[in-house]
């Protein structure tokens, strides 16, 4: 059984659970997160996103806090209003070809992107696949190769594939029953698969950052809606989600909250709030 302690650092999923489905932040949620913030209750964004459009919401809603993006393998510190980039956990170059041919191998027509952790970089195939909402970048402005992202230009945090004609749940499965060496498989609902280095998870990336801050794992709660959150939710002392989660995420919740549409997060950062005022 976990130990939980009072709350004092709230880890939340952006796409489905901070978000509302618009993918905007409501300003209820903007309001519940400073209100935290001044009552001592730090807000950790954690995020399969990357650092652009990390910083295109912060900017939305002014938050300031720290933020886990590329699914742990990012740790940016936005306090200045700006991504600062404070860590980084890369793909050996080695272990990006490797993950490459074997999930070819697997799946022939796969389409791959690496990113690093300011840049992304595609292949034709994979962009030909996108829509703007997929990385939150225009297909027809990708930076295309065929031979990804180059370690002398900046290092792979992660790897994410896709195939025209096999979902990204079907691929996800495929990849998982077969077993890739040197990577963490994950899928956050998107239409493809993501793999960043072996051991790097959000719970990986919060696990340190409350190392550094002196908080224990008992006094810290995560909020989160799909697979990539599951190992964070495991982690922390209290594991929530929100009423549109999956059902593998509301299997293992702790406590099942309002939808993302109705400011689930806002609602769960109010009641700490207030709380921490009665006493």
């Amino acid at each position: 059984m976990k130990t939980t302690e009072e709350v004092v650092v709230v880890a939340t999923d952006l796409d489905g659970t901070l978000l509302r489905s618009d993918r905007t932040i409501s300003a209820r949620t903007a309001a519940a997160m400073v209100a935290a913030e001044a009552a001592g209750i730090r807000v950790v964004w954690a995020t399969a996103r990357a650092r652009h459009s990390i910083a295109e919401l912060a900017a939305s809603c002014g938050f300031r806090g720290t933020a886990i993006g590329a699914n742990g393998a990012v740790v940016l510190d936005l306090a200045d209003g700006t991504p600062a980039i404070v860590s980084t956990s890369s793909v050996p170059a080695e272990t990006v070809a490797s993950t490459k041919s074997a999930v070819r191998s697997l799946v022939p027509g796969v389409a791959f992107a690496t990113v690093g952790a300011t840049r992304f970089v595609a292949e034709a195939r994979y962009a030909e696949l996108c829509v703007f909402s997929d990385h939150h970048r225009r297909p027809h402005e990708m930076e295309l190769s065929e031979h990804g992202l180059s370690v002398d230009v900046e290092p792979t945090v992660k790897i994410v594939a896709r195939h025209r004609d096999t979902t990204s749940e079907e691929l996800y499965a495929l990849v998982a029953a077969a077993g890739v060496e040197g990577v963490e498989l994950t899928h956050s609902g998107a239409p493809y698969i993501e793999m960043s280095a072996a051991g790097v998870s959000k719970a990986s990336a919060l696990r340190d950052l409350c190392e550094r801050w002196g908080v224990s794992a008992g006094s810290v709660a995560a909020v989160g809606d799909a697979r990539n959150d599951l190992p964070m939710l495991a982690w922390a002392g209290t594991a929530l989600c929100p009423s549109n989660a999956a059902d593998p995420v509301r299997a293992v919740a702790d406590r099942v909250l309002e939808s993302n549409d109705e400011d689930a997060v806002a609602r769960y950062l109010e009641e700490l709030t207030m709380a921490g005022s009665e006493l």
